[in-house]
This record gives C-alpha cells, sequence and structure tokens, in this order.
C-alpha cells in the first residue's frame, strides 16, 4: 500500500509534524528531533473522534517533544472518513436517548462495536507502514481509546504498553477481552465523569489481565483530566519502551 507523506512543518517545540497517506487511510506523524531512532506511540481518541481533534493534537505534540514518534489515523467509520448508515442512524439515536434521558448503553454497543471492528485492520495497516520508515523503532506503545486498545494489545504482539482512558463506552467483547491484555496498563479515571459510571471503570481495572497495572484517578468531570497526567504518561512510557 503506498505511503505518501503530503505536508511537513516545524513547530516551535522542535518537533516535526508530517501528514500522510496510506492507501485510503489519512494520519498524522509527530517526531522529536533525533540522531537516534525513537519509540512509537499510536494514539487514538476516543470512539473514533478525529485525529485532528485539539487534545489529541496537544497530548501527541508533548509526547513527541519528550522523544517519541507519535502517530495518530482517521482509520474506518472515524474522523473524516466515510461513515455508515447504520453508525449515522446510531449517532442520531444516542443524541435523541441522552436528551430524553433514557438509558443508552445498548446503542453504544450497536455503535462503538462496529467501530472498533472496523477500525483495527486499519491501525495494524499503519503500525506495518510506520516502522518501516527510518528513524522510528519498537516497542511500540498505544494511547488513548480503550475499547480499540483492549482489541490491538490482543492481537498486536508489538504493543508492548498502553494507557488508556476510561472515560469512553467499552463494549462488552472488549470487556471479556481486558482478561487477556498482560501488557503493563495505565488507566486514567475522572471520579465524577458524567458519562462513565465510575463503579464500570473500576470493574474494567479489575478484569484486565496485566501484572503490573496502574489507576490513577482524579477529582472532575470527562474533559478535566488534569495536564500533568499527560506527563506522568510520557513517564510510564519511558520505563517501558526506552
Amino acid at each position: 500500500m503506498d505511503f505518501t507523506f503530503t505536508t511537513e512543518r516545524r513547530l516551535e517545540d522542535g518537533v516535526t509534524e508530517r501528514e500522510f497517506t496510506l492507501g485510503e487511510i489519512p494520519g498524522t506523524l509527530w517526531t522529536p528531533e533525533s540522531a537516534a531512532p525513537v519509540p512509537l506511540i499510536l494514539m487514538a481518541h476516543n470512539n473514533g473522534l478525529p485525529k485532528a481533534e485539539p487534545r489529541l493534537v496537544a497530548r501527541a505534540r508533548l509526547s513527541a517533544a519528550a522523544g517519541y514518534a507519535v502517530a495518530a489515523i482517521d482509520a474506518a467509520g472515524c474522523g473524516d472518513r466515510p461513515r455508515s448508515a447504520a453508525a449515522e442512524q446510531a449517532r442520531a439515536e444516542l443524541r435523541r436517548a441522552m436528551r430524553a434521558g433514557e438509558p443508552v448503553d445498548d446503542i453504544f454497543e450497536s455503535l462503538v462495536g462496529p467501530l472498533v471492528e472496523q477500525a483495527v485492520p486499519d491501525w495494524r495497516t499503519a503500525l506495518d507502514a510506520l516502522l518501516d520508515l527510518p528513524g522510528i523503532t519498537g516497542p511500540v506503545g498505544y494511547s488513548g481509546w480503550t475499547a480499540l486498545g483492549i482489541r490491538l494489545a490482543v492481537l498486536e504482539p508489538r504493543i508492548a504498553a498502553a494507557g488508556f482512558f476510561a472515560g469512553g463506552y467499552v463494549p462488552r467483547a472488549q470487556r471479556e477481552e481486558a482478561r487477556q491484555v498482560t501488557i503493563p496498563l495505565l488507566l486514567l479515571l475522572q471520579w465524577d465523569d458524567e458519562g462513565n459510571p465510575r463503579r464500570r471503570a473500576l470493574d474494567l481495572f479489575d478484569d484486565f489481565g496485566s501484572k503490573e497495572k496502574t489507576l490513577h484517578a482524579n477529582l472532575g468531570g470527562h474533559l478535566g483530566t488534569p495536564w500533568f497526567e499527560r506527563e506522568d504518561g510520557d513517564r510510564f512510557f519511558g520505563r517501558h519502551l526506552k
């Protein structure tokens, strides 16, 4: 599959940001100044939000400045990629149910489950291509969207450590798969996340099969993750990728 860089710009923090295409997959790669190859972190936003989402870009730039290559893509069904009629119907039903205060778990299942299934092949294809680039090496880390990360951690032996955010819905299939995840793990939990019941996140943390797993819980709602958690995340990856 043809891998092409389409833009390149040098940022003020010394990080180089390059947009690329890999067949139909659009992506962004952030790399630091480094004479030696650097480890790779795959970074995905919860539930298929775009790679250009400002919070993801801010995290990616911080990690790249700390000495990692960081890649994000819009996988199938995610970001600006075409969306299926079923996904659009599920999103409309989700908005309606949330306005009405109705239960939404079954709607999330119908939306997020297929998104994960569609996204995984694109992420694995991107991983193959990125590790072929000069200046990038393993081991590989994963950061972000928990449901996708669980599936990738189960399928991909090249992923050596993962940082997950407990703020996105995790389908039943991935909650079952969590028992098969054995790599070092950092789970971030917002204690007052209005969209993610605390007990569900704590149960998921218990389910992970990793012998080395850490839970960071902070007061506040869904968007209130403290900035220092990004820095702690880079230290976590430094223990396992460098």
